[in-house]
């Protein structure tokens, strides 16, 4: 069985095996929601850099958001589409850990900019006469090097982890790569302690994450209700922050609860649907969110697409 484990070099998906006799729609519906998603990110992020008027703190957090969009769904997209028009659903070994490392270190990342939003946010409504003094440039950089780079080296502590187990399986019950679906192959469970006690840390980094943009949002909300003007800029600024927030926290905690308490039973297109939805819904709708919400950004693109100087 040792001999069996040190030669695992691919995966087997097993989450399309229902979906042969619809693959080519489902490839033209996936390609086209795909190609949405690469324009309304691209579109907006172009705006951001080409307009020197939005080259503020928010604005630039909102590009960065916009960019790990890009950056979450490359992990996955091409390799879905590649599977769609394939009669066998595979991934080599080290292409399932780099995928597992795309897609955690985008979920992580997102909670991250969207806990530096609520920061900004504060500052702005908050302290208004010292934003500019807090929200420096160089703080700026700062909270965005942390927004990307401590992601991505706690969802790498996770993958490395995972890379040390043996494995006794090759078949992983999803439409792609997953840590904990890799960990639950490993032959050994007693192996698996650490990676269970690194798994349990980063759930409360990101608790704390979620906490505190709650907190920091009720705090806004609480400050705003006695003054028009703060209640006019809440709406106009926190209004779509908070609601990229939630319709990203409900396709995640969808995905988890329907992966710890789902039945087997449940159709497998159900299945795929649940676990999609964090790579379809929030970067297909947070451009429009902000885009249609922002009216700097909203006015600037209504100036592009009717061609006005």
């Amino acid at each position: 069985m040792m001999d069996n484990v040190s030669e695992i070099t691919m995966f087997f998906l097993s989450g399309l095996n229902e979906t042969n006799n619809h693959r080519f729609i489902l490839f033209f519906l996936t390609l086209l929601c795909y190609c949405v998603i690469l324009l309304v990110n691209i579109s907006v992020i172009v705006t951001i850099i080409m307009d020197n008027n939005l080259h503020e703190p928010m604005y630039i957090l909102l590009c960065t958001f916009f960019m790990n969009s890009l950056y979450g769904t490359s992990g996955f997209y091409p390799k879905f589409l590649w599977d769609l028009l394939s009669p066998v659903h595979v991934i080599s070994y080290s292409g399932c850990l780099v995928q597992v490392q795309v897609i955690a270190s985008f979920v992580f990342s997102d909670l991250s900019i969207l806990s530096v939003m609520a920061y900004d946010r504060y500052v702005a409504i908050c302290r208004p006469l010292e934003y500019h003094s807090v929200m420096t440039k160089q703080r700026l950089i700062i909270l965005v090097c942390f927004s990307w780079m401590t992601p991505f080296c706690i969802s790498g502590i996770n993958v490395f982890l995972t890379s040390r187990l043996k494995l006794c399986s090759q078949h992983i019950a999803k439409i792609y790569c997953m840590n904990w679906m890799i960990v639950k192959l490993a032959c050994f469970p007693a192996e698996t302690t650490v990676n269970s006690i690194v798994v349990y840390i980063t759930v409360f980094i990101y608790l704390f994450h979620g906490i505190f943009i709650v907190l920091s949002y009720m705090y806004l909300i609480k400050t705003c209700a006695n003054s028009v003007e703060n209640r006019a800029k809440f709406m106009q600024t926190c209004v779509p922050h908070l609601t990229s927030l939630l319709i990203f926290l409900v396709n995640i905690l969808s995905d988890v609860m329907f992966m710890r308490f789902g039945s087997k039973d449940f159709p497998q297109a159900l299945k795929n649907f649940v676990a999609l939805e964090y790579l379809v819904i929030p970067p297909l709708l947070n451009p429009f969110i902000y885009g249609f919400k922002l009216s700097k950004i909203r006015n600037r693109i209504m100036v592009v697409l009717t061609l006005k100087k």
